[in-house]
């Protein structure tokens, strides 16, 4: 019985900005079909390991494969084939100021597969129903609405060309703990619905508890830890168990700046 190829593989990636290195040996498998969430602090690289995978950045070394295809250095056509396989939902939802609700939601359709305005509108309404926005809101524009209601509309637009896979960087941050339950909510249902791959990075334990198959520690630049969400708390990972109890004593230190 031959192993199942991982739908993301990622091999002792490195990347570094000058002498900082962010990423140091990074390895992650991520399997076809579930949801990981990558947890870790602030600044320990977690959103420049999916920005490889993208090809927003270039890694310096590794190996970063899609299907068991090497995707690390793809460029121009080659590179918006992949991405047309992707579904992405930025922090912020970092929508288009200058465009309607709807235009957000169905950019990638008009821009990127040549759908003409009716149909991408129609779809674009389509999206926003299954994450409970009504099309009284198509018409708006971004700054019209709220927080909770951008990261809707980002959601819309990461799933409306019905992704292969879909990256989710800190999905929760900036909504209150309601909104951010009706959002993690929508997520585990907009996936489960197109049976996507999914790729998190979020601080959010509630998040990571919802949305989670297997959870990954990122740490000084590599995975210290990855398994199921359920072993989470009892993983015998001393650094895993104070991050995600959030504990100021632990192997983890924070350099605090005193006067």
């Amino acid at each position: 019985m031959t192993e199942e190829i991982p739908k993301i593989r990622m091999r002792d990636v490195h990347k570094a900005f000058g002498k900082k290195k962010v990423l140091n040996g990074f390895s992650l498998d991520v399997p076809k079909g579930d949801s990981v969430v990558i947890i870790g602090g602030s600044g320990s690289g977690k959103s420049v390991s999916i920005k490889c995978i993208l090809g927003l950045l270039e890694a310096d070394s590794g190996s970063i494969q899609i299907d068991g295809q090497e995707v690390a250095h793809l460029h121009g056509s080659k590179r918006q084939k992949m991405l047309s396989r992707v579904g992405m939902l930025f922090q912020g939802a970092a929508l288009f100021d200058s465009l309607p609700v709807w235009h957000n939601v169905s950019f990638a359709l008009i821009e990127g597969q040549g759908m003409s305005r009716r149909p991408a509108r129609l779809k674009a309404i389509e999206m926003l129903e299954r994450v409970g926005l009504g099309e009284d809101v198509a018409d708006l524009s971004p700054a019209e609405l709220s927080g909770g209601m951008q990261k809707r509309v980002g959601l819309a637009r990461a799933i409306a060309n019905q992704p292969e896979i879909i990256f989710f960087d800190e999905p929760t941050t900036g909504l209150d703990p309601i909104m951010a339950d009706v959002i993690n909510d929508l997520i585990v249902e907009c996936v489960r619905d197109l049976g996507a791959t999914t790729v998190t990075i979020t601080h959010d334990m509630a998040s990571v508890r919802k949305i989670a198959d297997q959870v990954a520690m990122l740490y000084k630049g590599g995975i210290i830890w990855q398994g199921p969400r359920d072993a989470l708390d009892h993983c015998g990972n001393p650094y895993v168990e104070q991050f995600v109890h959030g504990r100021a004593q632990g192997p983890i230190r924070m350099e605090v700046k005193r006067r």
